[in-house]
């Protein structure tokens, strides 16, 4: 028998255990999928648990990411498109199979109409189930293709990195919008080999020198000129540049719908709302200047009121807009710059004007128009039922400057458009889809993005009641805003045009509801409930108050009559 030389044993410090490098090496791909989602700066993932993706949610439970635990899937998904408004990363959704991936598709909708980064995970079924009519089978590509930039299925595990990394780009390139990655429960739990994905650069765009020459030349020219701002593929250095050289230049802009903020509310160059429900003042502009710059947005339908306004081909527009099929525009186009708005701006700081002050009157009419149109009510309360006229006039004054608020639908939303001080970006985040349920899961979006800033959600009743139990969410996670529930007992957006079509046959639009205060209490918040005019200022008093302790959120319930208008 031969005698072997065996060396002596490596003490266990300098020898690595034969785990620890499969360990370093291997990873389920439901665990990569999280490594390469941390690795790219996610910060939180806004999740429905099941069990189709059991393997995600093991890796995230020793990951940095924030996993947000949401009621319902359509919450989940409003947070995740909210979170990629509020950039600079798309949001983060994650939900199941079948019934879940049914509710999250409100939240893809959102994210199309309103081109936001988003990219939604969906466990589905494993493989061997497929084309079987498996528990919760559904075809994530019949139901999300006609919604989505693209939507993905990860039938090969090793695949699962490159995928995410490839989601994440698709999702801000181009025009950003939702993408969708099926999940198949089998394929996420087998182990892959370990490649980093280093982040995809996003084309900018930019001014060629004619872009330059042809815009500078059209200020020049006019007399009336007009920006309008809006979209979601902005950011607050973009906003700040674009307000100094508006206001150096005496130039005017107004906000597309549901996007305040890009030019603050007390710029001497902002010019006001426009969209639905916009004071008639700010459409007749659209028909009088004579030269439009669209920047981050289109003339659609809701600018033109219906593809009425602005539609001679003797117009003069220039849209700046990184998508190169311009969809969604209404009306002549004098000139296509294909540019992010950071990028438009950056090049527009090399224009400069000569002063014109024909131009200068324009601006200065346009801004005493808006100042006269968003001057608060007055303070006094009135004899009556409470009113959110009263509410605004106590509550704004006190905001900070970096105030934001959020909101769905309804014509509740018309306090936020008229009054609320947009003074920073971003200071308004909504849907300009018109998703009822949009306002609490923003809110609480908005208050984990930013924890140091004061969040207002201002909710309708019907609008509330649609997700209104993400406030159980706020209360477990520590998100803080402050909630003006506006309770006028209908489905008010739809009773106007009731009344419209089918004067004083009132059908389908009346609601009974509940004590919205006592079921903030419930879900561990503040609950204030006002019913008088003249107990509005005391009840807007004791919510700040107790809002400014910032340990829960607040919620000031509103009761006021039924056909209130802010305008």
């Amino acid at each position: 028998m031969t005698q072997l030389d065996i060396a002596p044993p490596l003490s266990t410090d300098a020898m690595p255990s034969p785990l620890a490098a499969v360990r370093s090496t291997t990873e389920t791909a439901g665990h990569a999928i999280v490594r390469v989602l941390e690795e790219h700066g996610i910060q939180r993932a806004f999740v429905v648990p099941g069990e189709s993706y059991l393997e995600v949610l093991d890796g995230l439970h020793d990951s940095t990411i924030e996993t947000v635990v949401c009621r319902h899937e359509g919450g989940a998904a409003y947070m995740a498109e909210a979170e990629g408004k509020l950039g600079p990363l798309p949001g983060v959704a994650m939900v199941t199979r079948g019934p879940g991936a049914a509710n999250a598709l409100v939240g893809v909708h959102t994210a199309w109409q309103d081109s936001t980064p988003m990219v939604l995970f969906i466990g589905l079924i494993p493989l061997a189930h497929r084309h079987k009519e498996a528990f919760q089978e559904f075809d994530v590509q019949g139901w999300f293709a006609a919604g989505a930039k693209s939507v993905m299925v990860l039938d090969v595990a090793e695949r699962a990195q490159e995928v995410v990394a490839d989601a994440l780009f698709l999702a801000r390139a181009g025009r950003p919008g939702p993408v969708v990655i099926g999940l198949p429960e089998d394929v996420i739990r087998e182990s892959i080999e370990h490649h980093p994905q280093p982040q995809l650069p996003v084309a900018d765009g930019g001014m060629t020198g004619h872009d330059l020459a042809a815009l500078r030349g059209a200020l020049q020219e006019a007399e009336k000129p007009l920006f309008v701002t809006g979209g979601s593929d902005w950011d607050a250095e973009a906003s700040q540049r674009l307000t100094r050289w508006l206001e150096r230049h005496r130039l005017p802009a107004v906000a597309e719908w549901r996007t305040e903020g890009i030019v603050p509310f007390e710029s001497p160059s902002y010019a006001g709302p426009i969209g639905y429900g916009r004071p008639k003042p700010t459409l007749d502009v659209l028909e009088e200047c004579d030269l439009l710059v669209f920047v981050g947005t289109l003339p659609g339908d809701v600018i033109t009121n219906g593809f009425l306004v602005r539609q001679g081909w003797q117009r003069r527009n220039f849209l700046v807009s990184i998508d190169p099929t311009l969809r969604g525009r209404s009306g002549a186009v004098s000139h296509h710059i294909l540019a992010r708005p950071s990028a438009f701006v950056r090049d527009l700081e090399q224009i400069e004007l000569a002063a014109d002050e024909r131009r200068a009157r324009w601006t200065t009419r346009l801004r005493e128009q808006q100042s006269a149109f968003s001057a608060l009510p007055d303070r006094t309360p009135g004899d009556g039922i409470a009113s959110m006229a009263t509410v605004m006039a106590h509550l704004v004054p006190e905001l900070d400057e970096h105030a934001l608020v959020t909101f769905g639908a309804g014509e509740h939303t018309n306090w936020a458009h008229r009054y609320f001080p947009t003074r920073s970006y971003p200071s308004m985040v909504s849907c300009g889809n018109g998703s009822m349920g949009y306002s609490i899961p923003s809110a609480v979006a908005a208050s984990l993005h930013f924890p140091e800033r004061e969040v207002v959600s201002i909710a309708g009743d019907g609008e509330f009641l649609m997700n209104g139990q993400e406030l159980a969410t706020a209360a477990q996670v520590g998100a803080t805003p402050l909630v003006i529930l506006v309770d006028n007992q209908e489905y008010g957006t739809i009773r106007t045009h009731q009344e419209r079509r089918h004067p004083g046959r009132i059908s389908g639009t009346q609601l009974e509801n509940p004590d919205f205060a006592m079921l903030a209490r419930a879900y561990g918040g503040h609950g204030i409930r006002v019913e008088a005019d003249r107990d509005v200022p005391g009840a807007v008093a004791a919510a700040l108050e107790l809002w400014r302790e910032r340990d829960r959120f607040v919620l000031l319930h509103v009761i006021t009559e039924q056909r209130a208008q802010a305008y």
